[in-house]
């Protein structure tokens, strides 16, 4: 059963409430770093008054650029307590790409780390002009003319405690909770704005549907910038009382150590990291007798690894389910109940409070078994694209019907399957690719008159961007310049693996790119 209680509570609310329940329950290991929840949630308080100490007001935004941590949960968390904004960047933008997110969002304060993955983020922004920053905190690594993580917490010593209880008893549930930017047709990301009550009785109701509960150990792969590893992730574990396994960087070897050390048995992730783990030649040395859930999704799930997965891996559940941004995250979930069939042929029935439908083009719903446009309404509806009312009004009906833009099926037990999308997104690698962006940052490429991107597939991402480029008069261009140069300008998932070179675009009468033709050419020339 759900817990209704927490469907109309603040996120303070339900940490303290955890801690009080569970208070010597491990909430977060991460390394070196063990906090029970009594210790998460008194970590929570002390970075609350370390933003009253610098200001942040109700509603302001605070960003966080870093890779999966504990003090990401702890700086959120604070934040959150007294009324202040999430903002998550994706660890792989460049600097230009997180310098818009910096600037649309206004946010106050950008926690981060000094270097990941040969990233060094303080460093990528030293050009944008943020007018909004206060200052830039680093959550490791040498905070130079930035401010290290523990001094800014220490700025909240001479803030009371009631200051902080003052603030949070002033939060309501359908304040603003984060805002999560998502890439769009139009080329800019959009902020999703979404509340307190409604994500907390989501992955209330998520949690209470796959079964995740206090004695569970969770590992969380998916990075927290991501509304799978982190409202799916760390804000349901806290919801639950499961403790947070937090990975930095997946790595096979120490992943599977891990599940053997830690007793983990749960594991979110797109279908290859478990086959991966079934791959692994060493797999029989380790203990993974723990694992018992797998939430998955982002691709689709071969019956066969199914079966796999629970015969040879032991999950005693495997669900798959399916959400956007804009929908907290989460619409539709396979229940622990169904066969392998279907988990691997849906993407789950609409949980508990939420209303799936497919529609024709004119927004009418169309019977069980026929294509249309996958619509849902419910409490999971975002608040508004922030800033931003004519592409609200374009994607939210006046009924509260969101348009997912994605095509699906339907069958007589409200089970749904995605079969294509509306928009020209592709996956790579589990992370969603807007054509139009990558298309706009190769137009800011000297040399480029104009470019197409499609999709294409492959074998380790499922898909990859392939760019059809225009010279302009006189420019000499080859692949290796193109894919040099978007590397130093946009996330590697965007860099196209492929380009070609064209000397006009195949355009409909309303010049209109014919993406269904350059995915012809393009599956021809591949065989």
């Amino acid at each position: 059963m759900v817990n209704t209680e927490s469907q109309q509570r603040t996120l303070p609310q339900v940490v303290a409430a955890t801690a009080r329940s569970l208070p010597e329950r491990v909430a977060i290991s991460d390394g070196p770093v063990s906090l029970t929840y009594a210790e998460l949630d008194a970590a929570r308080l002390q970075a609350a008054r370390a933003f009253l100490a610098v200001g942040l007001g109700h509603g302001e935004r605070i960003a966080i650029w870093a890779p999966n941590m504990w003090q990401w949960i702890v700086a959120a968390m604070g934040a959150q307590s007294i009324g202040g904004v999430l903002v998550p960047l994706n660890t792989r933008l460049k600097g230009a790409e997180a310098g818009f997110i910096l600037r649309r969002s206004g946010a106050r304060w950008l926690f981060t780390v000094g270097e990941f993955l040969g990233m060094r983020y303080p460093a990528m922004l030293s050009g944008e002009d943020l007018p909004d920053l206060q200052g830039t905190v680093l959550f490791e690594g040498d905070a130079g003319d930035d401010t290290a993580w523990t001094d800014f917490l220490a700025r909240g010593d001479s803030v009371p405690l009631a200051e902080v209880e003052a603030r949070e008893n002033q939060l309501r549930p359908d304040d603003t909770l984060d805002i999560l930017f998502t890439s769009g047709t139009t080329g800019q990301p959009k902020g999703v704005v979404t509340s307190h009550g409604q994500n907390i009785r989501a992955f209330a109701t998520w949690s209470a549907t796959v079964g995740l509960t206090s004695e569970d150990n969770y590992l969380i792969i998916n990075p927290f910038f991501h509304s799978f590893g982190y409202k799916a992730g760390w804000l349901a574990a806290a919801i639950t009382g499961a403790r947070i396994l937090p990975v930095k960087q997946f790595d096979l070897d120490a992943v599977l150590g891990q599940i053997h050390r830690d007793r983990v048995s749960v594991i979110p992730g797109p279908p290859t990291i478990y086959q991966s783990l079934l791959s692994h030649p060493r797999r029989a040395d380790y203990d993974l007798s723990s694992l018992r859930l797998a939430v998955t999704g982002a691709a689709p799930v071969p019956v066969s690894l199914i079966e796999r997965m629970r015969s040879e891996l032991g999950f005693k559940v495997v669900v798959t389910a399916y959400g956007l941004t804009e929908s907290c995250g989460v619409i539709s979930i396979c229940r622990p109940e169904d066969s392998a069939e279907r988990i691997s042929h849906s993407s789950g029935r609409a949980m508990e409070g939420v209303e799936m439908q497919c529609v024709d083009a004119d927004g009418v719903p169309v019977p069980a078994g026929t294509e249309g446009e996958i619509w849902c309404r419910g409490y999971n509806v975002m608040q508004c694209y922030l800033d931003n009312p004519e592409e609200t009004a374009r994607t939210i009906t006046a009924d509260g019907w969101l348009k997912t833009g994605d095509v699906g099926v339907m069958d007589e037990d409200g089970y749904v399957r995605i079969t294509d999308r509306i928009k020209d997104m592709f996956i790579v690698g589990g992370f969603n690719c807007y054509p139009a962006e990558i298309e706009n940052s190769l137009h800011s490429m000297p040399g480029v008159a104009r470019a197409a991107v499609i999709g294409v597939p492959d074998e380790r991402m499922g898909e990859v961007a392939c760019a059809w480029i225009v010279p302009a008069p006189g420019a000499a261009l080859d692949e290796a310049a193109v894919i040099a140069w978007a590397r130093e300008n946009m996330a590697n998932y965007k860099v196209p693996r492929f380009v070609r070179f064209v000397e006009e675009l195949p355009m409909n009468a309303g010049g209109k790119v014919l993406k269904n033709e350059l995915r012809q050419r393009m599956a021809a020339e591949r065989g």
